[in-house]
Formats: C-alpha cells, sequence, structure tokens
C-alpha cells in the first residue's frame, strides 16, 4: 500500500468515515479486496454512490487508459468487504453494463463533475461497480 492510501485510511477510520483535503465532503468507503495473482489482501480508499438502496464505485483512475488493480482483482476476486463510515460489510462485486451503467455514471459525473472530466480523458468505458451486501 503507498503512503498516500495509507494515510487516507488512517484518516478514514480515526474520522468515522469521513477525510479532509482534496476529499473533504465526499463519500468515501475503503474496499477490501483480494489480490488476483498474489490472493493478498487489499485496501483501497475510493469515493462511492448510493442510489436507490445500492452502493456503486467506479473504476476511472483519474482517466486513465488501464482500469486500476483493484477492478482487476474484483474480476478474479468478486466477493469483497466494505467499509462505509464506521459499517463493515461483506458483499459481492458486480459489474454493471449498458444503459443502466451509463445512467449511474450519468448520476456521478453530475454530482463529481470530476468523473466526467475522467470519461473525457481515457478511451476506455470506466466500469460501474455495484457492491451488492451480503
Amino acid at each position: 500500500m503507498n503512503d498516500w492510501n495509507a494515510r487516507i485510511i488512517e484518516e478514514f477510520r480515526s474520522n468515522e468515515g469521513r477525510v479532509g483535503g482534496d476529499f473533504e465532503g465526499a463519500p468515501m468507503l475503503l474496499l477490501h479486496t483480494t489480490g488476483a495473482k498474489t490472493a493478498k489482501q487489499r485496501i483501497n480508499p475510493m469515493m462511492y454512490l448510493t442510489e436507490e438502496g445500492r452502493v456503486y464505485v467506479f473504476a476511472s483512475k483519474a482517466g486513465a487508459d488501464s482500469h486500476p488493480d483493484w477492478f482487476r482483482n474484483l474480476i478474479a476476486n468478486p466477493r469483497v468487504s466494505v467499509e462505509l463510515g464506521t459499517e463493515h460489510f461483506g458483499a459481492t462485486a458486480k459489474n454493471v453494463e449498458g444503459d443502466e451503467r451509463g445512467r449511474i455514471y450519468a448520476i456521478q459525473a453530475q454530482r463529481f463533475p470530476g468523473f466526467a472530466e475522467y470519461e473525457a480523458k481515457t478511451s476506455r468505458t470506466i466500469p460501474v461497480v455495484e457492491l451488492v451486501r451480503d
């Protein structure tokens, strides 16, 4: 885990799921995945969207032309755990596709315009993943 992520994780846990800096006021969660090659446990802080009682995350990688490692881990091992505020729960990652993917991504991009910028920067379709609670 890099120092940047480690600091955000520590701040998240110390402040009941809230962080400051660039992410102040943004909805954040910690996603626990299993490494596709290593089988090691990984933790990634990320923004999320709650819509109609469902939780979604976005494999934006700030608009890079490749998917983030955590997304590749989900493809190999869709069982995850999630820290959301002070709540911790198990979930299964489900890739959202088609019109529903477009609808959910548009909501996130409207609320947080950086996501529209990420989509404009890359030629790939940024995956939207629903975290389906156990």
